[in-house]
């Protein structure tokens, strides 16, 4: 796996000590720029050019009644998604992201719609908390699915990734990893997801503390075996995603909850995979603060989001977009003819 170049991360925080202001009076946004210089290999960074994928798929936890919609809206909103009326949809154009849509395990056929990348390793993951939601052959090929849509953004041109995710039930499954891989308790984890009402979140607290004991005696090989028990078809894709920008060189923006739970899985396969990682928001759902500490990030913003899809990290591409141009743009004190401060 490619390490950021610490040498040009200098160089370029060298550059930020002659731009025409105070040092460090453009705070984490100088930081923004010397990230991206050492995995850039550059000075001076490019613009980022960002590509969004979406992942998509079900849940069998649903059964348990933990989620305020229906398992229907999964495949519905792919539908959605391919018809450019979603959040992300809207971001997406907003920010001149590439968007695409993966089914990497919806329920319901989506094959009949245009735009979507057919990946489907299965329709939908079995129940968790009574039984791995899904082989280890099958969590494999779900990394492998995230894997390959990173290296199709990349080859288009892509130097910033973004993973989003839609599936019903996905936040069950994505404190399960929290909870197993930041070594949490349920109840600071479980959130209310789409919305349910407090004796929703109790059974849905339940149904984590249920699947955590099931596999409580389990022997983990690795962050696969995480995910085939406990984790979701579009989290393993976007665990794989992470995976693959890591390989590649290439920075890829953490959305929310279901975003770093991904990453928690990604983690366990690659520890090297957090230095590509940049978080963008904290998400208004329980544990996503405790999930960014066990990654070692902090996030950029905090708009009280929960929405998914990528979203919250499209709103933080303009402030990085920002960081690259104060660096790139501004003139230095020589340049400007502008005394330096004083020793």
């Amino acid at each position: 796996m490619m390490k950021p170049d610490i040498e040009f991360e200098q160089r370029a925080r060298a550059r930020q000590m002659q731009l025409t202001k105070p040092p460090g009076a453009l705070g984490r946004l100088e930081d923004i720029a010397c990230w991206f210089a050492a995995r850039q290999r550059r000075e001076i960074p490019l613009a980022l050019v960002p590509a969004i994928t979406v992942f998509a798929g079900d849940h069998g936890v649903t059964a348990e009644g933990v989620s305020a919609f229906p398992s229907a809206v999964t495949g519905e909103m792919v539908k959605n998604f391919a018809r450019g009326g979603a959040a992300i949809n809207v971001l997406a154009r907003t920010i001149d992201a590439r968007l695409t849509v993966v089914d990497a395990g919806v329920h319901d056929c989506v094959d009949d719609v245009p735009g979507i990348v057919h990946g489907k390793v299965r329709a939908g993951t079995a129940n968790l908390a009574r039984e791995a939601a899904m082989t280890r052959d099958e969590a494999q090929r779900a990394i492998a699915l995230g894997r390959a849509q990173a290296r199709a953004d990349i080859a288009a041109g892509a130097s910033l990734l973004i993973a989003g995710d839609m599936g019903i039930g996905n936040t069950t499954a994505s404190a399960c990893l929290i909870c197993l891989l930041a070594d949490a308790d349920a109840e600071a984890v479980v959130g209310n997801g789409t919305g349910i009402d407090a004796a929703g979140r109790a059974r849905k607290i339940d149904v984590v503390r249920r699947a955590l004991t099931r596999v409580a005696h389990r022997q983990w090989q690795d962050g696969s075996d995480c995910l085939a028990e406990l984790g979701g078809l579009e989290i393993g894709a976007m665990a794989g995603y992470y995976l693959e920008a890591a390989a590649a060189g290439v920075p890829a923006l953490l959305d929310g909850f279901i975003s770093t739970a991904s990453a928690l899985v990604a983690q366990k396969i690659e520890p090297a995979v957090t230095d590509w990682l940049i978080a963008s928001h904290l998400s208004f759902e329980n544990g996503h603060r405790i999930a960014l500490q066990k990654l070692g990030l902090s996030p950029l913003i905090d708009l009280q989001m929960r929405l998914g899809e990528g979203s919250g990290a499209a709103v933080a591409v303009p402030i990085l977009q920002a960081a690259l141009r104060l660096h790139a743009e501004m003139a230095t004190f020589a340049e400007a003819g502008v005394s330096e401060k004083h020793d």
